[in-house]
This record gives structure tokens, sequence and C-alpha cells, in this order.
């Protein structure tokens, strides 16, 4: 249970877009800058998160959140960018093969762990994320250097 650059990319904009006044619009390219992504990239993630319903594009102008960040589950967000309950299938001690069908020696506390870090995800919204997490130029550098 990983999170992919994209998960993590998507998670920071809509916490960035989250700052922002409810039902602002805000061009991608702002985005990209105040959360310190790469537009291009980014670009592909918010109109990956419209499609889905997490966002509204605005052709030519941007994007606004669909819904309050009180009401986006982070979990939907990485359902969305990482393709439904996979995330999940991946255990965290160990390698990435590791499964049901072929464990890690610590897949066992994995399963036992699993459901509940899978309520607490279901739990955190997007307004959780905003109220809780402050950027700091130590911290941008760090999220960087996992890119």
């Amino acid at each position: 249970m990983r999170l992919t650059r994209q998960s993590r990319y998507a998670i920071e904009a809509l916490r960035v877009l989250a700052t922002h006044e409810p039902g602002e619009i805000v061009e991608a390219r702002q985005l990209a800058v105040e959360a310190g992504l790469p537009g291009a990239f980014l670009s592909k993630i918010l109109q990956q998160l419209a499609g889905d319903g997490v966002l509204v594009g605005t052709r030519g102008r941007g994007y606004r959140l669909a819904r309050p960040a009180e009401e986006i589950r982070i979990d939907q967000v990485i359902q969305v960018i990482e393709g439904g309950d996979a995330i999940w299938d991946t255990c965290v001690f160990w390698r990435e093969e590791c499964n049901v069908e072929d464990p890690c020696p610590l897949h066992f506390r994995w399963q036992e762990l699993k459901p509940g870090l899978q309520l607490a995800m279901n739990s955190l919204t997007l307004a959780d994320v905003r109220e809780r997490w402050a950027p700091t130029p130590d911290r941008v550098e760090r999220i960087d250097g996992l890119v």
C-alpha cells in the first residue's frame, strides 16, 4: 500500500484548491505553482479528478471542488487515481509482490491492520488534510525528494 506520485500530487493539489474560497475557479497553472507541482503532469491528474466528479472543470478557466472539502474523502481520491481498491492489495511491510497467494513473512500482520487503516482512510476528508497539513519550505523539499 504505497501511494503513487499521481495520488500524492492529487491530494496536494486538492488541498491547495480547498484553501481557496468555496466555488472559486482556479487555473491548473496556478494550482501547480501554489502546490509546487509540475504543471503538465498535474493537468492530467486534474482532468482525471474532474472526469470522476471530484472536481468541476470549466473549459479554459480552471477547476473548482465539486463538493465541499468536508464531503470529499481522501480514499475516494485515491481510488480515482489508483484505479479502485488495488492500493490495498499490496503489503506495506515487504515487497510489492506480496499478496494472499504469495505472502511475505509479515503478511499476516498486514491482514490484521488493513481493515482499521481502511476505516481510518474512509473517514479522512479533504478538510482534515487542509486543516492539519501546513506547508513549510523543508516539507516541500522533502516531498520533492520523494518524486
